[in-house]
């Protein structure tokens, strides 16, 4: 999951959070009204069963919110309930003029408009509020008349509807763009940190080998200096060249050619590079491509001609370069000491 997601997710989860808190308190409120005004209500039971009908409606299509958005099919659900929601409650809401009571039909189902502003295009719920306003509008004046209260609840109805659609409207995109900046906040300090991370491995290697070679390499080199070791002896010969092969895969940070478990060609040609190292040849392998593991024929043939080149030449600096681009592999051997004119390589191939 990318860092975008996670923090759009989060966004989009708290804002299905305030609409549930909407979605129980709204109702809640005009169940309480009506229960203090039951005498405005011709049928009482139906006005209440409204509101009852809203909560248990908040309990099918919030979670629904939460995990991917209102489709379109619920969304739909979710226009009718508050349509019909506001035509109940408008029929059955008749206060005595003067008394100050409105209809809180639109109030208990602003929630509803909410989250479909949340998963659904503008025109969906920008229709949806104009059909809810339009049907809550006509019921009031049929109810009370067009003076200059009904007018009066009809503009503070139609405020709270535009005001709080309005708000979510406008807070989904600007949340986005925070979730994105977001995310690509999280993304460069995650980079940061695994480079980090990776630098400090490499140098904690590094130190590693280096103080291997310090336990290692330097008292080899005080026991030549102090006459204790003879430099000609084949024995000290080999230990200088691996001792020199590894500090220099150290400086480089890349891998001997002769790692504690050789595979592919490096374990083919390991025997040749090390009885050539042991004669105090430098042997420095770049290898380009993966060569893989070569069959067993073209392996031995590998091996002595590499055995032999390596074999005919003075003891002194080479670069073996293994260059696979496909499925060939090609050796090239480069050397600065004149070399005998012809080489012999001895390998007998299958009978």
């Amino acid at each position: 999951m990318s860092h975008h997601q996670v923090v759009r997710d989060t966004t989009e989860s708290g804002l299905a959070g305030l609409v549930a808190v909407m979605a129980v308190v709204l109702p809640s409120a005009g169940l309480l009204q009506t229960l203090d005004s039951l005498p405005d209500y011709r049928q009482p039971a139906v006005a209440l069963g409204v509101w009852a009908v809203l909560l248990g409606s908040a309990a099918w299509l919030l979670p629904r919110a939460r995990l991917d958005g209102l489709a379109r099919r619920e969304a739909a659900a979710a226009v009718l309930i508050a349509l019909a929601a506001v035509t109940v409650i408008g029929w059955e809401h008749h206060p005595p003029r003067g008394s100050g009571r409105i209809d809180l039909a639109v109030l208990g189902t602003v929630w509803l408009l909410a989250l479909i502003a949340l998963s659904q295009p503008a025109w969906t719920w920008i229709g949806a509020a104009l059909a809810v306003f339009g049907l809550h509008a006509g019921l009031v004046i049929w109810a009370q008349g067009a003076g200059p209260a009904s007018l009066a609840q009809l503009a503070a109805s139609g405020y709270i509807l535009a005001a709080i659609l309005i708000a979510f409207a406008a807070l989904r995109p600007t949340l986005a763009m925070h979730a994105r900046i977001s995310a690509r906040r999280a993304a460069l300090a995650s980079r940061t940190a695994a480079e980090q991370a990776a630098a400090d491995a490499i140098a904690a290697e590094r130190r590693s080998r280096l103080a291997r070679l310090e336990l290692e390499a330097l008292p080899l080199l005080r026991d030549i200096a102090a006459g204790r070791l003879d430099p000609a002896d084949a024995g000290v010969r080999e230990r200088c060249a691996r001792h020199a092969a590894a500090l220099r895969h150290s400086i480089s940070d890349q891998p001997g050619p002769l790692a504690a478990e050789p595979r592919g060609l490096a374990a083919v040609l390991g025997p040749a590079l090390r009885a050539a190292e042991a004669r105090g040849m430098l042997v420095d392998v770049q290898v380009i491509g993966d060569p893989g593991v070569p069959p067993p024929d073209v392996a031995r043939a590998a091996a002595a001609a590499v055995d032999g080149a390596l074999g005919a030449l003075p003891p002194h600096p080479v670069t073996l370069t293994v260059i696979a681009p496909g499925a060939e592999i090609e050796l090239y051997l480069t050397f600065s000491e004149p070399g005998p004119d012809t080489i012999e390589i001895s390998w007998r191939g299958p009978a």
